[in-house]
């Protein structure tokens, strides 16, 4: 793997509601390599979106450091944390939401440009037209509201609006399943040939192992806020060793392991607990070796 881009070590985060503390993370630690494509990959509630908002500086962690470039983000002032994260942007998971319905698409764009220290709206409003072009839209959109789109081209909107500040990594938060299915397929393959293009490293948010295994190199499988397992898509995939990663696969008929009628097996999941080392399985294969 080259250099990383974006390096966690031992990220923890918790939240207290109701008297009740939660670990949303419990001790994270992975990389992301230039041009690299890492699928974060586990059920709802597992800590990944958590991880993701960290990324790009919308949640502060706990504990833990993140790493961008190198360079610690926690120890930076304040202008050099904010330059340092615009290298960190996100596309969120339903296009809708996310854009502002009263700016138009040129102008949500636009403030991208704006914050990397661009101020000539000419030179904008030509870079917010090439970046229409990149992700398949019409250059006249710029003009346009985000209720007079569908949803895979207000995705798409989303996309250049994410590209504007011309970042290093692009933090995916289930940026698909939104979508009905030929529509997803589309995405994936516009994100795959904007990392061609752009040089991008993109840490891929999702709870489908299909949508992962079509898109990522490398697949760290998240559960009740601790990385259980990671490793190359085709090792965990083929080979996956904890017992909650062969139960997300298991759930999908391309990969499933049940004959058609069998009932599920109900499984019982390890207790994580401070202390679990991992077990290498192969280069750059790991699994948490609780329960195994």
């Amino acid at each position: 793997m080259s250099h990383p881009v974006l390096q966690v070590v031992g990220l923890r985060k918790s939240f207290t509601a109701n008297r009740r503390t939660v670990h949303a993370l419990n001790g994270v630690s992975l990389t992301l390599g230039q041009s690299e494509t890492l699928g974060i990959v586990g059920e709802s509630g597992s800590g990944k979106s958590t991880l993701g908002r960290i990324a790009v500086g919308l949640d502060t962690p706990s504990a833990g450091e993140l790493h961008i470039e190198g360079e610690r983000v926690d120890t930076l002032s304040s202008p050099e944390r904010r330059e340092k994260l615009r290298q960190c942007q996100m596309i969120f998971q339903d296009p809708y939401s996310s854009l502002n319905p009263r700016l138009t698409v040129g102008r949500q764009i636009g403030e991208g440009l704006f914050a990397r220290g661009e101020s000539d709206w000419r030179a904008i409003r030509l870079t917010v037209a090439d970046l229409l072009d990149r992700v398949g839209l019409k250059r006249e959109f710029a003009s346009r509201y985000p209720h007079e789109f569908s949803g895979g081209q207000r995705q798409r909107i989303a996309i250049a609006r994410a590209l504007a500040p011309n970042p290093q990594i692009v933090v995916a938060d289930e940026p698909v399943s939104a979508l009905d299915v030929t529509i997803q397929a589309q995405i994936l393959d516009l994100l795959a040939d904007l990392k061609k293009d752009g040089n991008l490293s993109y840490l891929f948010i999702s709870h489908d192992m299909a949508v992962v295994a079509r898109l990522c190199d490398r697949i760290a499988v998240m559960h009740r806020g601790r990385l259980v397992e990671c490793g190359p898509a085709r090792a965990v995939i083929e080979n996956p060793q904890h017992p909650y990663t062969r139960s997300l696969l298991d759930a999908v008929p391309r990969f499933g392991r049940r004959r058609t009628g069998q009932k599920p097996v109900p499984v019982r999941f390890p207790q994580h607990e401070d202390g679990d080392t991992f077990l290498t399985v192969s280069e750059g294969h790991t699994v948490l070796q609780a329960g195994l």
